[in-house]
């Protein structure tokens, strides 16, 4: 049954309004938009993240690590006391911290009118209005999703799950083994979303680099990326999430010659010290992570190389650390997060004596963090003079806010161009002379 047809059947009533939550990563914020399509328009009208009061709020929420978990409780709560209040008509949690702890939540939280996990889409729409489910066989890329993020670009969600065993991650217990998107459907979805007026397609996945793998037995993230850049009206293609061991370097290529392709590789390392490595069950060491940032930077010039570290992990020693360090400064990373160790129940590592104190870990974390932030401001100051094409967000606070292709949304830097000079389209590519630099962020004026 089609959107169209689904929507055709039900009887014209009171519009409630729903206005859905979300918490953690863009790969929530997709499961979010694809839970829109499967909501009748005539029944709801459908806001994402609005401070304004609704009928019905659907919180999705993130699990990952200790501090996700409680920003997720903590905001179930605070819509708990408002439905308590009767201020909201019904509370629905879902995602990932829902998926792993429905039981407890369900028990301590009463507010909650229904609790679903991260694959209940279908059940979430039939609980919201029962006399209309869809069924569970239907397939969700048949349905329009309402986009959550500005209309020029979009994340696209390639796979699901995880079949990798790292010893910290409880994403495979939360999400289940790897499932990938057939092809043709992340296709058709990209042309939908072109028609919608996007331009910049976001790949993500648990695990980017093994797409392909259950459905064609090899690895296609290569190919993919190269059909999706044949699509007309995408001008780039960024790749978030990619996992380094056996990472596919035919992708470099495409990267380095496709146009399309933004010189972009979000690569989450974890650490450098093989001894950690080693008990966070990466599949590579340090000799064979370096080779892999070496072959990227010659095969894409000017790549930008994002990465994500964690400090703090059991038996990291000073020496560890010290090595990360010498890692970071030596390597001066474009862009970088670091995360502290949070021990996860079912993993393997949650086995481990948690033996870094958590001020400590915080402690390490900071360091690093300093680091990269003069790497940053002196990769920036390199940029001053350049004429660079940029994407505008926004416009905020007397500024257009854009990005160059190096930079995903919200996690990295951003280009600020003041209003005073001309006026700029949202959603447009403009040259913009690049004039100051900061830490994290530069500042320009159009060329």
């Amino acid at each position: 049954m089609s959107i169209a047809s689904f929507n055709s059947q039900l009887a014209p009533l009171k519009t409630q309004t729903i206005n859905i939550v979300t918490l953690g990563c863009s790969k929530n914020k997709v499961d979010s938009e694809h839970l829109t399509a499967l909501l009748p328009f005539n029944y709801f009208s459908i806001q994402h993240d609005s401070p304004e009061e609704t009928d019905i709020v659907i919180i999705n929420t993130c699990g990952f690590i200790g501090d996700a978990k409680e920003e997720s409780v903590e905001t179930i709560l605070t819509y708990a006391e408002s439905r308590k209040e009767g201020k909201i008509k019904k509370l629905v949690v879902m995602g990932c911290l829902s998926q792993r702890y429905k039981s407890e939540l369900s028990e301590e939280i009463h507010e909650v009118d229904a609790f679903f996990g991260v694959n209940d889409l279908q059940a979430i729409a039939g609980f919201l209005q029962p006399k209309n489910r869809i069924p569970a066989s239907e397939n969700i890329y048949h349905y329009k999703r309402i986009l959550s993020t500005p209309s020029h670009y979009a994340y696209l969600k390639v796979s699901e799950g995880c079949d990798r065993q790292c010893s910290f991650c409880a994403i495979p217990i939360i999400r289940g083994k790897h499932i990938s998107v057939p092809e043709e459907k992340l296709v058709e979805e990209a042309e939908d979303l072109v028609r919608q007026g996007v331009k910049e397609i976001i790949l993500i996945a648990q695990d980017l680099t093994y797409y392909g793998i259950d459905l064609y037995g090899e690895k296609r993230i290569a190919q993919l990326v190269q059909k999706l850049s044949t699509i007309e009206g995408i001008e780039w293609i960024r790749l978030q999430y990619a996992y380094p061991t056996g990472f596919p370097t035919e992708l470099l290529d495409i990267i380095a010659q496709n146009p399309k392709v933004c010189r972009y590789l979000d690569l989450p390392l974890q650490h450098i010290s093989s001894h950690i490595l080693k008990s966070m069950k990466r599949g590579l060491n340090k000799s064979q992570t370096l080779d892999l940032i070496r072959i990227a930077r010659e095969r894409i010039p000017g790549l930008a190389f994002r990465t994500t570290l964690i400090t703090g992990y059991p038996g990291e020693s000073e020496a560890d650390f010290a090595e990360l360090i010498d890692f970071v400064e030596s390597q001066r990373f474009e862009r970088l997060g670091v995360f502290t160790y949070s021990p996860e129940e079912g993993t393997s590592a949650f086995k481990l004596q948690d033996s870094v104190p958590e001020e400590v870990k915080i402690e390490r974390m900071e360091q690093i963090m300093e680091i990269q932030q003069g790497i940053s401001l002196s990769l920036n100051q390199e940029k001053i003079g350049l004429t660079m094409k940029v994407l505008i967000d926004r416009i905020e606070n007397g500024f257009y806010i854009g990005r160059t292709e190096f930079d995903s949304p919200e996690v990295d830097n951003e280009v600020l161009i003041p209003d005073t000079h001309q006026s700029l389209q949202i959603g447009e590519f403009y040259n913009i002379l690049i004039t100051q630099a900061g830490d994290f962020d530069l500042t320009g004026i159009p060329a």
